[in-house]
């Protein structure tokens, strides 16, 4: 049987005991029923599965001890940051939990011409802390034992600015040059390729937007004769390149 696995914001190691944090502990224990004696598996992003165990119930919460840390090693070769212009609500969401379950490291939400959500001070905040939680879930979800980055949103214009120079950066679009058999990216697992994939929000890129990721060096993909919505290209765009350059 398949064990519960839970994030856990906390220094982990193997003969340690640690009060869970809330949201841990009410998962296990109002979700899931576990009780006193019951085994998870906890992790923190470092890479590593540890066995626990519960080991004392209360009102006010669980405490855990772990047994041993086990590595994981399912991140892809492919190291895919999605640049993402944001999406309204449960579309964002949608986004950010496919694509860490096909194994993006890092997400990009940008604003652009067309976004239709307008976020800034508490209200960004309040998102990201949102966004962030989403990305946690996927990942307890798909087994994941590293949690992909996820930079602060920010204009386009402005996350360009901040991609690494050795990224290979294509843009979807339906005019664009390239299709996926024409790309020319490594198949060696061992050539740590990083590709940074930029998606439109609903209403895709405007020609300003256009003019800004040719000047940072993008190149446009097509996916096919098809207008897709931008929850479901990116995700399209990922299963591709997982399939063809990545761990598929």
């Amino acid at each position: 049987m398949r064990l519960t696995r839970v994030f856990v914001d906390a220094h982990l190691a193997p003969g340690a005991r640690l009060r869970l944090p809330e949201h841990a502990a009410a998962h296990l224990l109002r979700v899931l029923r576990l009780r006193e004696g019951d085994a998870c598996v906890l992790f923190n992003g470092d890479g590593r599965d540890c066995a626990a165990r519960l080991v004392a119930v209360d009102k006010r919460g669980a405490e855990a001890e772990i047994a041993d840390a086990t590595p994981v090693d399912n991140e892809s070769p492919l190291r895919i940051v999605l640049l993402q212009g944001i999406a309204r609500g449960e579309k964002m969401d949608l986004i950010l939990q496919k694509a860490t379950e096909l194994g993006v490291a890092a997400f990009v939400p940008v604003f652009a011409d067309r976004t239709e959500v307008r976020l800034d001070g508490e209200r960004l905040d309040k998102r990201m802390a949102h966004w962030r939680s989403v990305v946690v879930s996927a990942c307890e979800q798909s087994g994941r034992a590293r949690i992909p980055d996820l930079h602060p949103a920010r204009p386009l214009r402005d996350a360009t600015a901040t991609l690494p120079d050795t990224a290979h950066r294509l843009t979807l679009d339906p005019y664009g040059a390239h299709r996926f058999t024409t790309l020319a990216l490594p198949r060696d697992p061992s050539a740590d390729t990083t590709v940074v994939l930029a998606v439109g929000p609903e209403g895709g890129w405007s020609d300003k937007d256009r003019m800004i990721l040719t000047d940072a060096a993008f190149h446009g993909l097509r996916l096919g004769p098809r207008v897709l919505r931008t929850e479901t290209a990116g995700l399209a765009a990922i299963a591709a390149l997982q399939a063809g350059f990545g761990d598929w």
